[in-house]
């Protein structure tokens, strides 16, 4: 079983890193098909073998600069040996209504009957109906390759079921179907496994839709969330509220981006690499803006969660963000790009970079206009492959969850 290491907690998206959780994506990923590749959220069906080759090169990236790496299956399975947990995690699978009532019963008796390894498994790569020997209407009726629990290829983006915040996990609110029983399994690793006893959980999957790849960490108590595809206002606001309500922030910065699948996260279009730099997708550069939030003024954090908060804006992002940082400049790395070539960067992730330390980021071999102007800026750069894991349209930042960071 995994032991204690560095204390959970996180102030920043630049802080040294000493702990991040990821997950190796696995036979999850052979489920996809391009009848169903589109409902479970990627533009291709990728080549698992080398999307896995590309995957454990990322990992070994980040142990070679001295990086803790937590994969989820192991927690998971070893979670799973707690028998709440357990029960717990084989009810959410089965909670579904195409199931009906028999299937459900047949589902849950088999997934009960697994070993935790193996249950660990099948909660991330589904149970197809040939896998199953059911009984009932619905197994009756169902297409051979049709899923009684649907697999989840998304997990291989860690970033977005949840996100440290000071000492305590925001568990998100994923929006897209798709994609639910993520934060149920996330949920279940914070809540029972040793590594993570007594962490408070900030948010829940109950709540609001809000994503992880949606927030920023810009500086001690400064957060930026995105607002679009994947999270809403209101998601927003309610994390505002409990992050002041719970002394954790003091300013969040609320961004409106485009409602597309290019733009789904913030984190695609801008992330940072230094303690005042970010790189940044040219096309929003000048024209992304930001809604101040703030704790009205006199009011006690417990007085955060039910007052008006104060709300100031719209600005452009960039001042916003220099303003709350108590900085006189936010810099934005200034790729200089083409369009053409900024779209095609931008789709393959070029923004997405995973920051290890101040000026030094993980990034997609494959931009290279994107790195080189990083690198222009003084940032340093660690190239991994990525042919096959952006299939799902994320990045190095996408598919890792920092645990812990040292404070700058």
């Amino acid at each position: 079983m995994i032991g204690s290491a560095a204390t959970p907690g996180a102030t920043s998206e630049v802080g040294p890193l000493r702990t991040v959780m990821l997950h190796r994506p696995g036979p999850e990923l052979r489920r996809l098909t391009p009848r169903n590749n589109d409902q479970l959220l990627f533009d291709g069906v990728p080549w698992v073998a080398r999307a896995q080759d590309e995957h454990d090169a990322f990992a070994q990236a980040l142990r070679d600069r001295g990086v803790e790496v937590l994969h989820v299956a192991t927690l998971l399975a070893e979670v799973l040996a707690v028998p709440a947990a357990r029960e717990e995690l084989v009810a959410a699978a089965v909670d579904d209504p195409r199931l009906g009532a028999t299937l459900q019963r047949d589902a849950t008796r088999h997934l009960a009957g697994l070993a935790p390894e193996d249950l660990a498994t099948a909660l991330i790569a589904g149970l197809a109906h040939e896998e199953l020997r059911g009984s009932g209407l619905a197994y009756q009726l169902m297409d051979r390759s049709d899923f009684v629990v649907p697999p989840l290829p998304n997990l291989l983006f860690t970033r977005d079921s949840s996100v440290w915040i000071g000492d305590e996990v925001a568990v998100t609110s994923l929006a897209m179907p798709a994609r639910h029983r993520e934060s149920t399994i996330t949920a279940a690793i914070y809540t029972h496994h040793p590594r993570f006893a007594g962490a408070e959980q900030l948010y829940g999957p109950e709540l609001e839709h809000l994503e992880g790849g949606d927030v920023l960490l810009l500086a001690e108590g400064v957060v930026a969330v995105g607002v679009g595809e994947r999270t809403t206002p209101g998601g927003a606001e309610r994390l505002a509220r409990r992050l002041f309500a719970r002394g954790l922030a003091h300013t969040a910065l609320v961004v409106p981006i485009a409602q597309e699948r290019a733009t789904m996260h913030l984190d695609t279009i801008a992330t940072m690499v230094d303690v005042d730099a970010m790189v940044m997708y040219p096309a929003v550069a000048d024209s992304l803006v930001a809604w101040t939030v703030r704790a009205p003024e006199g009011s006690t954090p417990e007085d955060a969660g039910t007052t008006d908060l104060a709300v100031t804006g719209p600005q452009p992002f960039v001042r916003a963000a220099a303003s709350a940082m108590g900085i006189d400049k936010l810099r934005v790395i200034d790729t200089g790009l083409d369009p053409v070539t900024a779209e095609r960067e931008q789709w393959d992730d070029g923004n997405n970079t995973l920051a290890l330390a101040p000026r030094l980021a993980v990034a997609y071999e494959r931009n290279t206009v994107t790195n080189a102007a990083l690198e222009a800026a003084g940032i340093e750069v660690v190239r991994i492959a990525g042919s096959e894991l952006g299939s799902g349209r994320g990045g190095p930042r996408c598919m890792s969850c920092p645990v812990s960071r040292d404070p700058l």
